[in-house]
This record gives structure tokens, sequence and C-alpha cells, in this order.
């Protein structure tokens, strides 16, 4: 066992201990619900800042996350296992070409992917690309989704990390499943992304009480 798996052990204790304590409201999972019925896979997009309570809500469903190759990602690789994920490594400015392939073989083997196209860097919930190709490579849809609660801490640093406090209430919300055609350019590919992000502060506004 390593440094790694020693952290992620000790904060998985901690955050499950934690997460046992809250309650989650969910609003939107009908809308891709189907879909997953019929055993199809999702492209799930979410900020980075607001990962940790979807991930623990959506824990041991085997879907796959793309992680940076970071030394913070391989902290949170570690944890994510533990709740059940797989992950693959790679980011927009490192690994990247190589973790898209990775990502589009496992969707077209079903396994729905997470992927926060904010990240690992910034800037804070702005839309990258890569997970519109994903999808319009597999032929998946994409789900917004988002996470809020108005008692939590928030970790600093570009992402405002949000960590719930104990007795929360979680709101989560998923928003309608984006088809993104297999002949779009890049043109069309900006719209549909200024479209999810749009969708993704409709979310964010709801799930921190505001909407």
């Amino acid at each position: 066992m390593d440094r790694y798996d020693v952290a992620a052990s000790a904060a998985g204790l901690l955050l499950d201990g934690l997460f046992a304590t809250v309650r989650y409201e969910v609003r939107g999972f009908e809308r891709h619900r189907s879909w997953l019925d019929g055993g199809g896979a999702v492209v799930y997009v979410m900020w980075h800042g607001r990962l940790l309570p979807l991930a623990h809500n959506r824990r041991d469903e085997g879907h796959v996350c793309l992680v940076s190759r970071s030394r913070d990602g391989e902290y949170l690789t570690r944890l994510l296992t533990r709740w059940g994920f797989g992950a693959v490594r790679g980011s927009s400015s490192r690994g990247g070409s190589a973790a898209l392939r990775e990502m589009v073989r496992l969707a077209r083997r079903g396994r729905s992917l997470c992927v926060t196209p904010d990240g690992p860097r910034g800037p804070r919930e702005r839309l990258k690309p890569g997970a519109l190709l994903a999808a319009q490579v597999a032929g998946l849809p994409v789900v917004p989704c988002a996470s809020g609660t108005r008692r939590a801490w928030w970790i600093e640093g570009w992402d405002r990390f949000l960590v719930p406090k104990p007795f929360a209430r979680i709101r989560i919300a998923y928003g309608e499943p984006v088809m993104i055609p297999r002949s779009a350019g890049r043109e069309e590919l900006a719209s549909i992304a200024a479209d999810v992000e749009r969708e993704l502060g409709r979310l964010m506004a709801w799930v921190d009480g505001e909407g």
C-alpha cells in the first residue's frame, strides 16, 4: 500500500461517514432513465468543483471518470476506485488524445463516462470540447448534471471545490440529454457547447437554491 492508497483510504472512511448523514434531493434523472434502462450509456458532464457529491451518489455503478495525470489526480483516482468507478487518466494539457480514444472504447462497451469539462486547471465553469467529442464519436448523449448545498465547506482553489457539511441536504439535478450529430463541425460543436454550458448554469442555480 503506497501513500496514495493510505490517503485515499483515510479520506474514503471520513467521506463515507460524512455522506452517511446527508440527504439527497434529485431532480431530472427520469430524463435519461429509459436510455440507461435500455442498456445505453451516457456522457455525464459536471463542473469540477461539484464532483464529490455526484460521485458519492452514483457510486458502485461502474461508470468511468476522466482524471488528470497530476498528483492530485492520483489521489482522486484512488478515491473514485474505492467508490466503484473506473478511471481514464488524461486531460486537455496532458495525454488528452490517448484518453479520448480509451473513453470512446469503453463507452462503446456500454460504460457511461463522467467528465469535468472545466478541469483540470480551469477556467472554472467553462466547457472544453473533449466531452462533446467523446460523445460524438461514441454516439452517446451528453447529460449535464450538477450538485449543490447551502451547508458546505469550500476548498479554495481555481474550482472552489465543494465538500458538504454533516447533515446537509444536497440537491442533484440532471438536464436534458443532448445528442451530438456525427456530422457536426467546429461551429456546430461550439454552438452545442454554449447550449450545454447554459444548461449547466441553469442546473447550478437550482442546486444552489436560487431556482
